[in-house]
C-alpha cells in the first residue's frame, strides 16, 4: 500500500514507546566495540515536521513526544532518548520529530552500518535526501523491506538489529510479519528483531503477539502501552506494543523501572496502563 505516511502520526505516544526501545536496543549493542547493523524494513521519510505538513493535521505528538520534551522528571533511560529529540531539534521549541533511522544514526559507530527499506517512493527520496551525508554508511532501497530483508541476513558482523513496523494498513501485514521473521531466524538466529504492532479492535492485533512467542527465538519480551479506552466505534488505536525477540537482558528491568511514568504521562483518560512480559531466557 502506498497511500500511508507516517508524518501524520510522528512524534504520537506508539512513536515514542518505539523510540524509546529502539535507543536502549541500540545503546546496549553500543556496549562492545564490535561491529553491528541496523535494518530498517519500513523506515519512512526519517525525519518529520510537526509544525506543518501531514503532522498539524491531527497534532498527535501533543499528546505524545510533546509531554515528555520539557517533563522535569523524567526517569534516566527515557531521558537519553528525549535528549536525542532535543539534539534534533535544536535551541528553541519543539517543531521537528526524527524518524528510526535518524535514532540509528545518531548512535552509530563508525565501524556499524545501516540498511534502510521504503516502497513509498516520496518518502523514498526524502529519507534519501536527510541521510546523504552518512552514504558511505547506509544502503537505502525503495523497496518492500519485507522481500528485501533476506538479503542482508545474516549480516557480515552478525550482529544487528532488525526493526519491522509497517503500517498494517492490510491486514496480510499480520500474517507477512510472522512469515518474515521465522525466515530470518533461520537465516540469522541471534539477530536482535523488534516488531511494532498497533493496539486495535480486531482479532489480528491480539493474534500477531501470540504467533511471535511462539517463534524459535532464544527469548521474547512484549510491552504493550494503552493511552486511552477504545472507542465505542471500534475505530481507532488506542495504545500500541512492542514485541522484542532476543532482547538484552537489561532491557526489563529499564521498561519495568520507566513504564509506570510514561504512562501516566501519556494517559488520556483514566483506562490509560502498560503490560510488560518475558518468556524463554529473558
Amino acid at each position: 500500500m502506498l497511500s500511508y505516511r507516517h508524518a501524520f502520526h510522528a512524534g504520537n505516544h506508539a512513536d515514542v514507546l518505539k523510540h524509546f526501545i529502539e535507543v536502549e536496543l541500540l545503546r546496549y549493542l553500543n556496549q562492545k566495540e564490535k561491529a553491528w547493523w541496523y535494518i530498517d524494513t519500513h523506515a519512512g521519510a526519517g525525519a518529520y515536521e510537526l509544525d506543518r505538513g501531514y503532522a498539524v493535521q491531527n497534532a498527535e505528538f501533543e499528546s505524545g513526544i510533546a509531554r515528555l520534551i520539557n517533563a522535569p522528571d523524567l526517569p534516566p533511560a527515557l531521558g537519553g532518548y528525549v535528549d536525542l529529540v532535543r539534539r534534533f531539534n535544536g535551541p528553541g521549541p519543539l517543531r521537528f520529530y526524527p524518524g528510526s533511522p535518524w535514532f540509528a544514526a545518531e548512535l552509530m559507530r563508525d565501524q556499524d552500518r545501516m540498511r534502510l527499506f521504503e516502497l513509498h517512493p516520496t518518502d523514498a527520496d526524502l529519507l534519501a535526501q536527510n541521510f546523504e551525508p552518512l552514504a558511505s554508511q547506509l544502503i537505502i532501497d525503495c523497496a518492500d523491506g519485507f522481500k528485501g530483508l533476506r538479503a542482508f541476513l545474516p549480516p557480515p558482523p552478525r550482529r544487528a538489529l532488525v526493526l519491522i513496523d509497517p503500517p498494517y494498513e492490510v491486514k496480510t501485514d499480520y500474517r507477512t510479519v510472522v512469515s518474515v521473521l521465522k525466515d530470518a531466524l533461520q537465516r540469522f538466529s541471534t539477530g536482535t528483531y523488534a516488531v511494532w504492532y498497533p493496539l486495535l479492535q480486531r482479532p489480528e492485533c491480539h493474534e500477531l503477539p501470540k504467533q511471535l512467542k511462539e517463534l524459535p527465538a532464544k527469548a521474547w519480551l512484549n510491552v504493550t502501552l494503552t493511552v486511552h479506552k477504545p472507542a465505542l466505534s471500534g475505530l481507532g488505536m488506542h495504545g500500541s506494543g512492542m514485541l522484542v525477540l532476543n532482547p538484552p537482558w537489561t532491557l526489563k528491568t529499564t521498561l519495568e523501572q520507566s513504564l509506570p511514568w510514561l504512562t501516566q504521562t501519556l494517559a488520556q483518560d483514566g483506562h490509560a496502563r502498560f503490560q510488560l512480559e518475558t518468556g524463554g531466557d529473558a
